[in-house]
């Protein structure tokens, strides 16, 4: 059983912090205290700030004893994802604060792998949690009064949050025989057809995740690979890449591929959406882009443009060529999603040619690594067969 690692600081939350160690011990855990103060004042934690401030690359010296708060509070940010990531004895992490402390300890806690139990009690839980949880399995508590003394409201919230804690490293889910291997698969509406395809012949070898494409979609495939929880992927819609580099609503984040290039993870794609960037109701398009677009009342789709689709390449490219592991990467000379096929409203060749010529200009041979242009349209059942025969020529 691993232990509770409370966090907070012990200068400002300390009797806060002490209770929900009280409750976390009284529920039959294991609990270890740490402080995140960056005036190191605090005093009864088990680890105390300088220990966890030394995890910082630039030392102790870069996170203690700053004159600007955000400066510190940032620093000690780094060390502390630092010391979470050295520890081997993790059950769970429970964080208590206000904003600063809530912006501090969900940082670490992000960098955590998926499964690791990790609960913030936060005067900021409800509201927009999106940049404190992002694409992790963070789970944030109101903790309705101040996180700011011992009283009848706050000695229920925190003493639930111990429980809470106490209870999911004392019951640790263990894997299961029945689990397969994992494979992450990227989706939009218009590539249902091809991953549906790649689902029905895989699916009884390994277990599917499928991820919509939506800016958090990819980011959640890419935390399970740095979490080590797939064997694979095949990222058959890269359409977040438009919407981070001309402005949509569901963008990628720049370290889009980041986790494949990190770990190393056999890697399967292609450019499936990428004839698209998403906005909103019509009215929140820019006016420069508003001549290029089909729309209902809540989403507006506008094609990219030959220049658009050169920028979209290079940046997917780029990306690939710092990739270490297997790489095959697909293109689908006849059309790219359910709207650019002929005939249909985002048909445009010369835009779809100006994405194939970009990466084709950019790519590195290698090896373990293969551009393959197959001469069908993205949904095809050719296409989905050329995506799975890559896959097991890769981990054959």
């Amino acid at each position: 059983m691993g232990k509770v690692y409370i966090v907070g600081t012990c200068d400002t939350k300390g009797a806060e912090l002490n209770y929900a160690k009280e409750v976390v011990f009284s529920a039959g855990a294991d609990a270890v205290l740490v402080d995140v103060g960056t005036l190191g004042k605090g005093a009864g934690a088990d680890i105390q700030a300088r220990e966890v401030a030394e995890f910082h690359l630039e030392g102790a010296a870069a996170v203690l004893g700053q004159t600007d708060r955000g400066t510190a509070v940032s620093a000690m940010a780094k060390a502390l994802t630092a010391f979470l990531k050295s520890r081997d004895d993790i059950g769970a992490v429970l964080g208590l604060g206000g904003t600063g402390n809530t912006a501090l300890v969900t940082e670490a806690m992000r960098a955590l792998p998926i499964g690791v139990p990790k609960l913030m009690v936060s005067t900021v839980a409800s509201g927009n949690v999106a940049p404190y949880v992002g694409p992790n399995d963070l789970t944030m508590m109101y903790s309705v009064v101040d996180v700011a003394g011992l009283n009848a409201i706050s000695r229920r919230v925190i003493g639930n949050a111990g429980n809470a804690a106490a209870g999911m490293a004392r019951n640790a889910i263990p894997a299961s025989r029945d689990d397969r291997p994992g494979i992450g698969m990227t989706m939009f509406g218009v590539t249902t057809s091809c991953v549906t395809q790649i689902r029905e012949m895989l699916g009884q070898s390994h277990e599917i995740y499928v991820f919509h494409a939506t800016g958090v979609g990819g980011q959640s495939m890419e935390k399970l690979v740095d979490s080590g929880l797939l064997q694979g992927v095949i990222d058959v819609t890269t359409t977040e890449v438009p919407d981070l580099l001309i402005g949509g609503v569901f963008p990628a984040t720049e370290d889009r591929f980041g986790a494949i290039i990190r770990t190393g993870l056999p890697y399967i794609g292609s450019v499936g959406a990428v004839d698209m960037v998403n906005f909103g109701a019509h009215e929140t398009v820019p006016a420069p882009f508003r001549d290029r677009h089909v729309h209902n009342a809540q989403v507006t789709l506008m094609r990219t443009s030959p220049e658009e689709n050169r920028r979209i390449g290079a940046f997917i490219v780029a990306r690939l060529n710092r990739m270490q592991g297997s790489v095959r990467f697909l293109l689908p000379l006849q059309g790219v999603s359910a709207i650019d096929a002929a005939g249909q409203p985002f048909h445009d060749p010369e835009a779809n040619q100006a994405l194939f010529s970009a990466i084709r200009a950019g790519w590195r041979d290698a090896p373990n690594r293969r551009l393959v242009e197959i001469d069908a349209h993205i949904n095809s059942a050719e296409f989905a067969a050329a995506l799975v025969a890559s896959f097991h020529e890769i981990h054959a």
